[in-house]
């Protein structure tokens, strides 16, 4: 009995000595200590760069790739003018460009000093207008009011159309022949026709819109209005029937049935349509301006065809970036207005 109970105590002893040698459980960082130093989040703004970085990698790698192809190949090319110009011969040319612009506007602010100066001492009786060549930027701006404007008249004439279509199929019949006529014409077909009529009908000189901003915005117009008109008939044709029935339930009236059905279920399409009408309507714009010779970014680049000097190919691919960077800066544009719609429109 001794001996059975010398072995049970020796056994507890050794029992406990093993269990004073297994460590303490220990509390992981996650439960015991708070979140510091390097573990926190990142902040969610710091977060979004970041993605937009990495999304932006792919972009500016292809980038690269272009203009190291374009720096390599380019002086292999020879023109009647030289070399074709690699892209640091051209991005210095839009340097130039933007120097020949702020020495106009010395020169016209040095104009509108000494002007003023001899009006206040009455050796001259009235101020004259600035007479200046316009720069490269100034034509820009013409390009781009030019635009705007074709744009905005073949949204008033397409939308209400497209929308008279979807709604009667009757109507719709009756247009669609005269649609696909006249979508594929093309902008030097229209110019003659509209120089004609804008002639004719702007007779005075002191207008408030000259005649050659006018005609290029017609074009524009005519040759910019179909994608918005067919994509608003075909968003309109698209209308869930129950809604229209809804609202002869409720005897709407036909602006109200227009405003609060029509419009909010076809606004989407109504948007693409527009988006695909500016496009168009900056493409025509440019080459509607090289063959009018009507002042804007076309003009220039028929100008520098015709100046024929070493510097003309830069600067006419130099504008040639620069057409391109706005046409995708107004795409941008007009997709950031079309997801603004269509967030907040509601039936």
């Amino acid at each position: 009995m001794a001996t059975v109970y010398a072995d049970s105590a020796l056994s507890s002893q050794v029992s406990l000595d093993d269990a004073a040698q297994v460590p303490a459980p220990v509390e992981t960082a996650d439960k015991a200590a708070p979140v510091t130093g390097n573990a926190q989040p990142p902040h969610p703004i710091v977060a979004k760069l970041g993605e937009h970085g990495k999304a932006l990698i792919a972009p500016m790698l292809g980038i690269l790739v272009f203009l190291g192809l374009w720096a390599v190949l380019a002086p292999q090319v020879e023109t009647s003018l030289g070399a074709l110009p690699g892209p640091v011969e051209v991005f210095s040319q839009g340097g130039a460009l933007l120097e020949e612009w702020q020495a106009s506007q010395q020169a016209k602010a040095d104009f509108s000093a000494a002007q003023e100066g001899r009006i206040a001492a009455g050796t001259q009786a009235q101020a004259f207008e600035y007479s200046g060549p316009p720069t490269f930027i100034d034509q820009i701006g013409t390009s781009l009011m030019t635009v705007a404007l074709g744009f905005i008249l073949a949204t008033v004439v397409a939308v209400p159309i497209g929308l008279v279509c979807g709604l009667s199929p009757k109507v719709n019949a009756a247009i669609n022949p005269l649609v696909q006529i006249m979508k594929p014409v093309s902008p030097l077909a229209w110019l003659p026709i509209v120089t004609m009529v804008v002639s004719a009908t702007i007779t005075s000189n002191d207008s408030i819109l000259a005649k050659s901003f006018v005609i290029s915005a017609v074009v524009v117009m005519l040759c910019s209005m179909w994608p918005t008109l067919i994509n608003t008939a075909v968003g309109t044709a698209s209308i869930d029937k129950d809604l229209l029935n809804v609202g002869r339930v409720l005897r709407l009236g036909w602006f109200a049935k227009l405003t609060r059905l029509v419009l909010p279920s076809s606004l989407p399409y109504i948007f693409t349509g527009m988006r695909l009408s500016l496009g168009v309507g900056w493409m025509v714009l440019i080459a509607a301006e090289m063959l009018a010779q009507n002042p804007g970014l076309g003009k220039f680049v028929w100008d520098e065809f015709q100046n024929g000097s070493s510097q003309s190919l830069a600067r006419i691919m130099f504008a040639v970036i620069v057409i391109g960077m706005i046409g995708f800066l107004l795409d941008r544009l007009m997709m950031g207005l079309e997801s603004i719609a269509n967030r907040n429109h509601t039936i």
